[in-house]
């Protein structure tokens, strides 16, 4: 009789919320491109997506394809993701550590040829029911603010 009385509580308390939704975009992003699956990861980006280097979907796809061509092993580390959902939209900022591994052997294979710390900032909107990267900005860590300073 407990039990039938709790099972409704536990339901609830496993819904997915908005912030959940965002956030496994941005992990789904994240294994498309380790994974190096261009489409996979176009799968998450708007049609109409802009961003402040002057980059389009278009643009996007082909900066995918040229980092992915031009690493045979891609790694991204995301610690931390900060989500504000308000309404239609949604803001995600977190620092990713990527490294990625050419078709050299460099240091034997072991240390990645290309290593970096990059802040972003990644805006979604709710299309069709399914949230979509719309517009997102980057830059090496240390050389901006992009991420919130803790006090």
């Amino acid at each position: 009789m407990i039990i039938l009385f709790l099972m409704p509580l536990l339901g609830a308390c496993s819904k997915e919320t908005e912030e959940d939704k965002v956030k496994k975009v941005v992990t789904s992003v994240q294994q498309a491109a380790e994974e190096k699956k261009i489409g996979a990861v176009l799968e998450h980006i708007s049609k109409t997506y802009r961003d402040p280097q002057g980059n389009d979907y278009n643009g996007i796809k082909g900066l995918l394809a040229f980092y992915f061509f031009r690493h045979k092993k891609v790694s991204v580390y995301m610690p931390n993701i900060d989500i504000v959902v308000t309404g239609p939209t949604a803001k995600a900022v977190f620092q990713a550590i990527l490294t990625g591994r050419g078709t050299g052997e460099a240091a034997g294979g072991i240390l990645p040829e290309a290593l970096g710390a990059y802040n972003f900032e990644v805006l979604l909107n709710k299309e069709d029911g399914a949230w979509k990267v719309a517009s997102a900005k980057w830059e090496r860590a240390g050389e901006g603010a992009l991420l919130p300073q803790k006090e």
